[in-house]
């Protein structure tokens, strides 16, 4: 989450610098008028290049995957710079139209203009001008509203997915538009400038991330066909547990890692952690599906031996590679699948740190949790089950308790994004080094 945090403002501070560079908010002479163009031209700027760099995360480049520590921080940092550019859009559109309005009426003096152009050989080229220019106004301003729209309903956890999904791409053509209206509208002195050169290439990549956006080229590369070739259902817990038979093409997964798994084609690809063991010999993967709402909920009753599947990845980079030699893993509910994984992949390469598997959940099935008891004492894991109803919630103290090195030990949490935040502050307060806690956010949205 630092890491997000210090990309985020050092983008944002960093563009603000080479603004600075180049214009001013103290203008001579100092007045409302030349300070709203000052100002409307750097919240312009922020607010695009906040967007462009979402864009491009967006088509999820690995090499900003592995910067950021993994696909789940760079969509947190995506989502962070949609909200940043949506805020800051904000204000510049109410600087740049508010004022308008505020002349007509009667609020503000627009300040008397000078003579236009002679007649002559430039009159044209200045008349083309002002019609680009308006017409660059009319395209951002309704544009804003549209995007603005669809931001809003992007964050709304409530809106169904093949909502948001469809809602999504339409902000790749709101970008171009917006593009467009920054072309024409930022000062003319910028591009000579280096806030220009930067400006410029962030309008590139982001417009060629919009065109990968629109064609449906996103993740291409990384996918391949599979098949399901067997199912385990536990009813009591909402889960199924699916077998995946994959094509030659898929380059194998390390433990904790995830994949875009797609089974109808309208409601698009959802991602799921992988909860197996990579063995080239076999090429199958298993995913385990909780159904928490209405896709995952249907797709355990369509899910069945045969059903053709389409998988992108692997992602994420929650990898259980650290230097201490101990680890506490906490899987809460359905968190608890990629340290399946790794009890696979130990049983298998056995070694590495003495680990203690916490798994606190509100339902119980027998079943399941003997599976999961023979996948521990496969891999030498000691395993704490924690039935909420019965045992009550587990607690850090409990942890701490029940691992007295805990101070030795590199924690990795997966589950919901409140406990995993109370958990980090009691053991970072109690003190565990910040960077010994790892996180999964896995949250797309």
């Amino acid at each position: 989450m630092r890491a997000i945090k210090l990309t985020l403002w050092s983008f944002l501070a960093g563009l603000t610098l080479l603004w600075l560079l180049a214009d001013t908010l103290l203008p001579e002479p100092l007045n409302y008028f030349s300070f709203r163009h000052a100002f409307v031209q750097y919240t312009g700027v922020l607010a695009i290049g906040a967007m462009s760099v979402a864009m491009v995360l967006a088509t999820r480049p690995a090499r900003a995957e592995r910067r950021l520590n993994g696909l789940d921080k760079m969509y947190r940092l995506h989502r962070w710079l949609g909200i940043a550019a949506l805020t800051v859009a904000v204000v510049h559109w109410w600087w740049a139209l508010g004022t308008k309005w505020m002349v007509g009426w009667g609020w503000l003096s627009r300040p008397g203009r000078g003579p236009g152009p002679a007649h002559g050989g430039g009159a044209g080229g200045e008349s083309l001008g002002h019609m680009l220019r308006g017409i660059a106004e009319t395209v951002g301003e309704w544009t804003f509203y549209a995007v603005a729209a669809l931001i809003v309903v992007a964050l709304l956890q409530r809106v169904p997915y093949r909502v948001f999904r469809w809602t999504h791409k339409w902000l790749a053509v709101g970008y171009l538009a917006l593009v467009f209206h920054a072309i024409v509208l930022t000062s003319t002195d910028y591009w000579a400038q280096p806030v220009g050169w930067v400006l410029a290439l962030l309008l590139a990549a982001g417009s060629i991330a919009a065109a990968l956006s629109l064609s449906g080229r996103i993740g291409r590369s990384r996918r391949v066909s599979g098949q399901v070739c067997s199912v385990t259902r536990f009813d009591p817990l909402r889960v199924v547990a699916a077998t995946v038979a994959l094509a030659p093409d898929w380059p194998g997964h390390v433990p904790g890692q995830f994949a875009f798994v797609t089974v109808d084609r309208n409601e698009g690809a959802h991602p799921y952690t992988i909860a197996s063991a990579w063995d080239p010999k076999e090429r199958c993967v298993e995913f385990v599906v909780k159904g928490l709402g209405d896709h995952t909920a249907q797709l355990q009753q369509q899910l069945c031996g045969g059903t053709a599947v389409t998988v992108e990845g692997p992602y994420g980079c929650f990898d259980f590679d650290d230097a201490r030699p101990r680890q506490i893993w906490v899987g809460a509910g359905i968190g608890i699948t990629p340290f399946i994984a790794r009890m696979k992949y130990l049983a298998r390469h056995p070694g590495g740190p003495s680990v203690d598997l916490f798994h606190p959940t509100t339902d119980h099935d027998p079943a399941a949790i003997e599976r999961l008891t023979r996948d521990a004492r496969a891999a030498g894991v000691r395993l704490h089950v924690t039935i909420t109803p019965r045992d009550g919630r587990l607690t850090p103290d409990d942890i701490r308790q029940a691992v007295p090195e805990w101070r030795e030990a590199g924690l990795w949490f997966c589950g919901p994004v409140a406990f995993g935040r109370a958990l980090r502050r009691d053991f970072t307060g109690h003190g565990l080094p910040a960077g010994a806690f790892h996180q999964e956010l896995f949250r797309m949205r």
